[in-house]
């Protein structure tokens, strides 16, 4: 069994910052790519930004520069830094992680989903 792990989702008004966190656990090998996607509502599942294990990093468009993304390979956890925040980035953000299971092979995993809300 795996499961992803979020937390630090909030409300927070236009032009601060919240910190998302996501930590995998169970029988895992490794983890691979790691990241974040967020859905608003009436709207499709977006990718946000991803981390390879190597750490190469992917961001969307119209987050770059506002938002960092690191890992921890050893525990397994990323982390989703976010400042100046944006209404339009209100949504629940979902942690994503493709994990490498011992004797079954790599998988795609999904957290539960944490809201942020962004307004005034």
């Amino acid at each position: 069994q795996v499961q992803l792990v979020e937390s630090g989702g909030g409300f927070v008004q236009p032009g601060g910052s919240l910190r998302l966190s996501c930590a995998a656990s169970g029988s895992i090998s490794s983890t691979n790519d790691m990241g974040w996607y967020r859905q608003a509502p009436g709207k499709q599942r977006e990718l946000v930004a991803t981390i390879t294990r190597g750490g190469s990093i992917d961001y969307a468009d119209s987050v770059k520069g506002r938002f960092t993304i690191s890992r921890d390979n050893a525990k397994n956890t990323v982390t989703l830094q976010m400042t100046s925040l944006k209404p339009e980035d209100t949504g629940v953000y979902y942690c994503w992680s493709r994990i490498l299971i011992w004797g079954i092979g790599t998988r795609n995993y999904w957290g539960q989903g944490t809201q942020v809300t962004v307004s005034s």
